[in-house]
């Protein structure tokens, strides 16, 4: 098979397409995938640059989300069939193979079947973002009809789909992005406030369209700065969730004279760590959001898909961060 493999760990220089043999079913609770679209996320730019987890060293093929069709099954599969369209969260760290591939094997429990009439590219992309933004909002922003959220970059693979999470719940959405391109972008996807953050004053408009109280909640998906800015938003007894770390030195006086709760977001602890439950409640979160995608109220949005070959493009386009929403690989 062909798969894209991290050499060594640097730039985006050390991803060699490479020809291997095709990964055997090991395990009789395992399904063999002929793998579609392998989305694209910044832990793999994250990866490839800085190492894997689990001290494991490269080579590895990296790429956590995948769809494709299963080909092949262990004697004890149950859920699936030979020609079965899956999609899943697997892979990719270190430990497994990713999906960066023509085609993997996982465990069956780590698969779901893909939401209807929506095609691999858009499937291929969606599952670490919509984990992502779920547990971030519905889990530990405990997210409620009519309050107010403040989602930064809403215009990236996890921001984007977090405004739609929003909206289905029934929230106020304010947002932030960098150019009237992506400002265009998220109000299509239903964001009510839309603030250019090089150009317009945040605080001044989160104070005036909360009557000065701030916001309910804030989701940060940038990092420290933009995480410590935001504190002086958010209401008193508010919440704060981000799935970056925070930063040293970070003064935590304000939110606790807030009474603020500030939370974090790591999808891939279930993984890294084998807690069973909670990969349980990731696959209620995909099969939830796949049907939410089949009826329409989902979608996440492509804005580029390109072959294995051009794996290193694709990092060097995300460590740039001028992409809308999702970008993906044709695998297969």
């Amino acid at each position: 098979m062909k798969a894209v493999v991290m050499t060594d760990t640097g730039g985006p220089e050390v991803l060699d397409l490479q020809e291997l043999p095709e990964p055997p079913i090991s395990r009789p609770t395992q399904i063999k995938v002929r793998l579609h679209t392998a989305g694209i996320n910044p832990i793999d730019t994250k990866l490839r640059a800085r190492g894997l987890f689990y001290g494991a060293t490269p080579p590895a093929i990296l790429g956590c989300d995948g769809a494709g069709e299963v080909v092949a099954i262990g004697d004890e599969v149950t859920r699936f069939q030979p020609g079965d369209k899956v999609w899943f969260c697997h892979g990719g760290l270190g430990r497994e193979q990713g999906n960066y591939a023509q085609f993997t094997v996982l465990d069956e429990c780590r698969a779901e079947f893909m939401p209807a009439r929506i095609n691999f590219p858009e499937v291929g992309a969606t599952p670490l973002a919509l984990i992502t933004a779920w547990e971030a909002l519905y889990d530990r922003g405990r997210l409620e009809e009519g309050q107010t959220v403040l989602i930064h970059a809403g215009a990236g693979g996890v921001g984007h789909i977090a405004i739609q999470l929003a909206k289905i719940r029934g929230a106020r959405v304010i947002t932030t992005v960098s150019s009237a391109e992506k400002a265009d972008f998220v109000r299509e996807l239903g964001a009510d406030i839309v603030v250019n953050y090089r150009t317009d004053d945040l605080e001044a408009i989160v104070m005036e369209h909360t009557e000065g109280r701030g916001v309910d909640l804030v989701f940060d998906t940038v990092g420290p700065e933009t995480f410590r800015q935001s504190l002086p938003l958010i209401r008193e007894y508010g919440s704060i969730v981000t799935i970056l770390d925070p930063g040293e030195g970070l003064v935590t006086a304000e939110a606790r004279n807030r009474n603020l709760s500030i939370a974090f977001t790591l999808m891939l602890t279930p993984a890294l760590k084998d807690l069973r439950e909670a990969l349980a409640h990731q696959g209620e979160i995909l099969r939830l959001g796949g049907e939410w995608m089949s009826e329409g109220r989902l979608k996440t949005h492509v804005s580029r898909i390109l072959q294995l070959e051009e794996a290193p493009l694709a990092h060097r386009l995300i460590e740039d961060g001028h992409t809308l929403g999702k970008m993906v690989l044709m695998t297969g």
